[in-house]
């Protein structure tokens, strides 16, 4: 049996998720010779951990209480009554950690998880992979950081997964990696990474109004809480910041050409949301029709996309064939279009869900199961 000792950073929607799918997939896992021992979680001001990582692990009843009082919004911290586990905040959580990965590194290493949404957990990481640890990213900021992190934090490729970082559950880094490896070089990347704007997209193309689709996909839940966290780009830059690293060019975030699709003067420091939706969105409404109407003339549909060939690597929109799978998209769904020596009349393409608490969890548990060969030599809590 391989017993892989898990500590998990982020308890929201995702990493929730992640440990309902690690105790529903016990019998699964079983049955594969693997268990997922979860040593430690914290969330952005708290941390629980066992008392003694070497041998013992939060029942599952447990974790489920956690999910529970997390998804209520309240605090670890309300755990500590319990008496099962010891309560870490501040700057305790960072030794904590730290001391955990260095009390497995004999024994069998550790698994650190990272479902937040910080750029704090950087050192941490690097360190875990220092002590022979694995990290498992759903966080992009990581990756997204200066060269010089990124290359610390990659520097035992073997150590690292993060597939759930761009297209949530899709095989999009195990594909490029693959591709490379085989000695296949990538030519060209293009393709659709939101699925908020793919949404949106789709559905001006389908002639609605710009403002009308992103205040409905706000009320349904698509966008984030401020739409303009999705309308600036900065999420799909950074994924395809990503992808452009995971080929080679030696970029910062900084340098992708990134177009927003709100100016300057409606950003959130200089208009509120509440003005933003009410007068902001229906004044761009005229622009992006008229560009909706420029591509279909020419024989093709308007998508938010990330483009990466040669020294280029941008997000915007751009026209793409209609007849291509990028050009058939609709919905949510992501789309990448990955052309190489091998696929170079006809792209690879990938497509599904690209986000979803659910689908990422599921990609970051696979990730998990993906170093296991790692972990192989221990036996503790089998």
């Amino acid at each position: 049996m391989v017993s892989i000792p898990l500590l998990l950073m982020g308890c929201g929607g995702v990493g929730r998720q992640l440990l309902h799918h690690v105790i529903s997939c016990r019998p699964l896992h079983s049955q594969q010779g693997v268990r997922l021992r979860v040593v430690g979680v914290c969330d952005s001001k708290s941390m629980v951990a066992i008392p003694d990582v070497l041998t013992s692990e939060f029942r599952d009843d447990f974790l489920l209480q956690l999910c529970k009082i997390k998804s209520n919004g309240s605090s670890l911290l309300d755990l500590d009554n319990i008496g099962e586990c010891e309560v870490y905040s501040g700057e305790e959580i960072g030794r904590k950690v730290i001391d955990v990965a260095a009390a497995l590194r004999d024994s069998s290493g550790l698994a650190l998880v990272d479902c937040s949404a910080s750029s704090e957990t950087i050192g941490l990481l690097s360190q875990v992979v220092n002590l022979e640890g694995c990290v498992v990213l759903a966080n992009k900021k990581p990756l997204t950081s200066s060269l010089e992190n990124y290359d610390k934090l990659v520097s035992q490729p073997r150590r690292i997964r993060h597939e759930s970082t761009v297209g949530a559950g899709l095989p999009v880094i195990s594909t490029i990696n693959r591709m490379l490896s085989s000695g296949d070089p990538i030519i060209r990347i293009i393709g659709s990474l939101s699925g908020t704007l793919g949404y949106v997209m789709s559905e001006v193309e389908s002639g609605r109004p710009f403002s009308q689709v992103v205040s409905a996909a706000k009320t349904l839940g698509f966008t984030e809480p401020d739409p303009r966290d999705d309308l600036s780009g900065m999420d799909v830059a950074r994924k395809a910041l990503i992808l452009a690293r995971l080929l080679g060019h030696r970029l910062e975030l900084d340098s992708i050409k990134v177009e927003s699709l709100y100016p300057l003067e409606m950003g959130p420091g200089k208009m509120s949301l509440e003005d933003f939706l009410a007068k902001g969105l229906p004044s761009l409404d005229e622009d992006i029709q008229k560009r909706i109407k420029n591509a279909s003339s020419n024989g093709n549909v308007l998508h938010y996309v990330c483009l990466i060939e040669e020294s280029r690597c941008e997000v915007g929109l751009q026209e793409v064939a209609k007849d291509s799978a990028l050009g058939r998209l609709k919905g949510s769904d992501n789309v990448l279009e990955i052309y190489s020596r091998c696929y170079s009349k006809q792209p690879l393409v990938i497509q599904g869900a690209g986000a979803g608490n659910d689908t990422t969890a599921a990609g970051v548990l696979a990730d998990i199961l993906d170093v296991q060969d790692l972990f192989r030599h221990s036996t503790s809590g089998a």
